[in-house]
């Protein structure tokens, strides 16, 4: 009968380690296999997709298990931290050979999502990120593992720390409090962070730089900074010399976007796909190094505010675009050099190898080059990069003569000191050559003496060398020379005085020469790691230089200008603007440039025009050539004038957020009041069809609400386009509201859009066109047609007979006399309007709201009018009866026929609560069109 599982002395050790490390899956080293137990096996055996066992299968309860083979575990590794589990590599402390009893074992490191440092992108940082709450926001620090960065800041509302966490795209948060992430519950679910529980345990300060705190001002961040160091050192175990001093930055320092504004503008990921293709991190992307396409991005996500910054870096790019050879020669060079950050990070952590530090060195020896390129420009505004651009000559000296060029990967194999360096080694590198050539010339005498031709000398790790002979030949050996060693199938095995003894030889070279290469290899490793600051000055110069030259180089090939930037004055034309990544795609020859024109006085630019015809392009370019002039780059157009914004804000495209139970209407309004409460006149706003949500008096109410906000509250530069052309009236009203227009020419029945921007509000929509461009059925487009026609009459006929209806009413103006109203009639009038609106059936929630109020104010009106001539005598003549008419005021009339006081009645007995506004409006015609036929 099966018996209970009784744990093993392993086993028990096992628990005693896993208790410590409850949220991640421990790797417990056993031999040559990292081996999981249980829950740990199970989860990992699933998304691994590898063989789940047990231990003691026929126990009642066995034990689930699997493993992964040691020398593969990292490719494991890094399939479970990119999915966002936490990994503890738990390792033999001793060696098995020399211990007795149960071999100790321990973790010496856990792997997070924010730690790891060998993900497949290596071109993009990871950062890990720590939130402490304070008294007016939040204090969060971030590091990155590899290059040692180390930031922080204050943030004062979760908005702000959306935003950051959008550009960081860090894969996990350390927190300090329960309380902490319940408030932090959206913004976690949002990203989907792995959040790491952390209180202080350890002494930081032997594992990092002494001073790496020594800048940092603001007293709130301090212990930020610390919660986010002692959880490193808690999770690496080891020295992190490489951290920079913490550096303290300000959100409000850059060109503020919201996640909003980047995910819309496509500044590093596409909306539909989620890629970098087709994205402006994509089309400016022609740096030569990973520092440098690390670079890239901060800048695109953090655009400069200070135009003092903007003009360095635009003198800078100006230099390079003027000097084409020296550019590409700098590109060549930069194409030889190997990521120093992330070099400079393995030396810390002690997982440098030879071949990085060959790297290190071939880098180093191309910095004078490009440094005497870039001194050549004459261009003052390098003179800050210079500074750091030290190529190290000790240190690349010190390589060069240390590592041989052909070291392998591992540092226990041996070949890794070039021969020189050490004589002590090199003696006993000649040992070593001297014993196999003296085993060579033994084998060969042995053949001699023996006759045996197939006698031979080998070597294995278990028996060292031997003489190996086949069974056949074994009566040709003298037994009292040959010691027999191991006995085979077909052959025996034997060893001889003399070659033991030089095997002793050879094996005591061979290993004290492989202990001293490794050791001289950690005295050369240590040297490197008193370079760790200089080396991540130089990677940081280098990669601004890349970034420059990418700028100079796609500044060129596509025609950019340099803009003319300015803070105080707020004139903005951009002559033959382009949106550049659009262009790349489409190629030049079909692209359509379009100029944006508002001078100080204008704020906002009504954009009218057919869909497909490039509104939201157009906008998004506007957007575009701001970034890409804070980022100090040149901007396409032929020529550019601009004034520095300090924030950007846009509402493009229909999205709900299912997560948060959000519609797209409810979004599209979030977006804006997020836009307008924030915005100032500093401030640039991109509004795309604000109100198409909703139904349409609704949405137009909407639009023309906000429109009238901003122009009297916010004197920001605001692009708004719409297919509301009722609001093109606005101009006429607003001093600061200019209409333009996106060209189309109809031909044949045939539209085409010229993509090009007019002044003016556009004429038509071209909805139906666009669906027949999309495919849609020839039936389905007649039917549309057919409708349309049947609206547009309608609205025509309407149109008509409010100005019919108008004329009938001044020629039947009563006399001032009959205009008079008593007291009496004037509370009659009120009580009846009163009683008409109470009557009115509530709107229901999905019903057009601004219809319903339109019939309901007809009613009243109806009322009062009838109300107003029941006291009129029969006698009295009777003039022709005005036009009733829902939207302009309604004549006095003498008299209603019983056809008329029909259409009274259902004025005020409909019920337009459970209607449509197509509905109302037909039902509406089918009472003009009665009222008519009563004349």
């Amino acid at each position: 009968m099966p018996q209970k599982t009784k744990h093993t002395p392993m086993m028990e050790q096992y628990f005693s380690i896993k208790k410590d490390y409850p949220d991640c899956l421990l790797f417990y080293r056993l031999g040559d296999f990292y081996e999981l137990f249980y829950d740990d096996a199970l989860k990992a055996a699933q998304i691994l997709e590898i063989t789940l066992t047990s231990r003691n299968k026929n126990a009642v309860d066995p034990i689930p298990m699997c493993g992964v083979p040691h020398h593969a575990a990292r490719d494991y590794i890094r399939t479970l931290v990119e999915l966002g589990h936490k990994v503890a590599i738990c390792e033999q402390m001793e060696d098995p050979k020399q211990t007795k009893g149960m071999v100790k074992r321990g973790v010496v490191q856990v792997v997070t999502p924010g730690t790891f440092t060998e993900f497949s992108g290596q071109s993009d940082n990871n950062y890990l990120v720590a939130v402490k709450r304070v008294f007016d926001g939040y204090a969060v620090t971030y590091v990155d593992v590899c290059t040692g960065e180390l930031r922080g800041t204050i943030l004062t509302s979760l908005d702000a720390l959306r935003n950051e966490f959008s550009s960081l795209a860090n894969r996990e948060i350390v927190v300090d409090t329960d309380e902490l992430v319940e408030e932090l519950r959206e913004v976690i679910e949002y990203f989907q962070l792995v959040v790491s529980h952390h209180q202080m345990k350890d002494d930081f300060s032997d594992f990092v730089p002494e001073d790496v705190l020594a800048e940092v001002a603001t007293a709130e961040l301090v212990p930020a900074f610390e919660l986010l160091l002692d959880y490193l050192v808690v999770t690496q175990k080891r020295s992190l010399s490489h951290i920079q001093k913490a550096e303290e930055y300000h959100a409000d320092h850059s060109l503020m976007m919201s996640l909003e504004a980047k995910r819309n503008l496509e500044l590093t990921t596409t909306i539909r796909a989620g890629q970098k293709h087709g994205s402006l991190f994509w089309f400016l992307d022609e740096t030569k190094t990973a520092m440098g396409t690390r670079q890239l991005k901060k800048w695109i996500e953090k655009p400069l505010i200070l135009e003092c910054d903007i003009l360095r870096r635009q003198s800078l790019v100006e230099s390079l675009m003027d000097n084409f050879f020296e550019r590409a020669d700098i590109g060549d060079l930069l194409k030889t050099v190997y990521d120093l950050e992330r070099i400079v990070g393995r030396v810390s952590f002690g997982s440098v190898n030879a071949r990085d530090l060959l790297q290190l060195q071939h880098s180093l020896a191309q910095i004078p080059q490009i440094r005497a390129l870039i001194e050549s420009l004459n261009e003052p505004a390098w003179e800050v990069v210079l500074r750091d651009m030290d190529s190290l000559p000790q240190l690349a000296g010190l390589i060069d003569c240390a590592i041989d060029p052909d070291a392998p990967l591992s540092l226990t194999e041996g070949s890794l000191i070039k021969k020189g360096y050490s004589e002590q080694l090199d003696t006993y590198r000649e040992a070593m050559t001297n014993g196999k050539q003296w085993i060579a010339q033994l084998q060969q005498r042995e053949r001699d003496i023996t006759g045996i031709k197939t006698l031979k000398i080998s070597y294995n790790k278990v028996f060292g060398y031997f003489i190996e002979v086949t069974k056949a030949n074994i009566q040709y050996l003298d037994e009292e020379r040959y010691e027999r060693k191991q006995t085979l199938a077909n052959a025996e095995r034997y060893i001889t005085p003399e070659l033991k003894e030089k095997e002793r030889v050879i094996l005591e070279a061979e290993e004290k020469s492989a202990k001293l290469e490794y050791d001289l290899f950690i005295k050369v490793r240590e040297i490197v790691k008193g370079y760790t600051e200089a080396l991540q000055r130089l990677a940081q110069a280098v990669a601004t230089v890349d970034v420059i030259q990418a700028f100079a180089a796609v500044s060129e090939q596509y025609q950019f200008t340099k803009p003319v930037m300015s803070f105080e004055d707020r004139d903005l034309q951009i002559i033959d603007g382009r949106h550049p990544v659009v262009e790349k795609v489409m190629g030049r020859s079909t692209y359509v440039p379009n100029s944006i024109q508002m001078n100080e006085d204008e704020h906002i630019l009504l954009i009218t025009g057919p869909n497909m015809s490039g509104k939201s392009t157009y906008m998004r370019q506007l957007a575009l050539c701001v970034i890409l002039a804070q980022m100090g780059c040149f901007v396409p157009a032929s020529s550019a004038k601009m004034p520095i914004f300090t924030k950007i804000f846009t509402r493009i495209g229909a999205a709900d957020d299912l997560i948060s139970g959000q519609s797209t209407f409810m979004v599209e309004m979030l977006e804006t009041n997020h836009a307008i409460r924030l915005a100032d006149q500093y401030s640039l706003l991109l509004f795309d069809e604000i109100g198409r949500g909703t139904a349409t008096y609704d949405g137009m109410a909407l639009a023309e609400a906000i429109i009238t906000h901003i122009h009297d509250h916010i004197p920001a530069k605001v692009l708004f386009s719409t297919h509301y052309h009722e609001l093109t009236d606005l101009s006429q009203k607003y001093p600061g509201l200019r209409n333009v227009h996106v060209g189309a020419v109809e031909k044949d029945g045939e539209v085409v859009f010229l993509h090009k921007i007019m002044e003016g509000p556009a004429d038509k929509s071209y909805g139906i066109h666009v669906a027949k461009l999309a495919g849609m059925p020839d039936s389905l487009l007649a039917n549309a047609e057919e409708i349309l026609t049947r609206l547009e009459t309608m609205a025509d006929n309407h149109q008509a007979e409010m100005v019919a209806g108008n004329e009938v009413a001044s020629q039947n103006e009563v006399s001032p006399a009959q205009n008079v109203v008593t007291p009496q009639n004037e509370v009659s009038q009120n009580e009846a309007s009163a009683k008409n609106k109470v009557a009115s059936p509530t709107v229901a929630p999905m019903q057009n709201e601004a219809a319903s109020q339109t019939v309901a104010t007809a009613q009243n009106m109806v009322a009062e009018t009838s109300k107003a001539t029941a006291h009129i005598s029969p006698r009295e003549p009777q003039d022709e009866i005005a036009q009733l008419d829902l939207f302009t005021d309604i004549a006095p009339v003498l008299a209603i026929d019983p056809q008329q006081q029909s259409v009274i009645e259902q004025l005020q007995t409909t019920n337009i609560s459970n209607m449509t506004p197509l509905q109302v409006m037909l039902l509406v015609s089918q009472w003009q069109e009665e009222l008519k036929g009563s004349r």
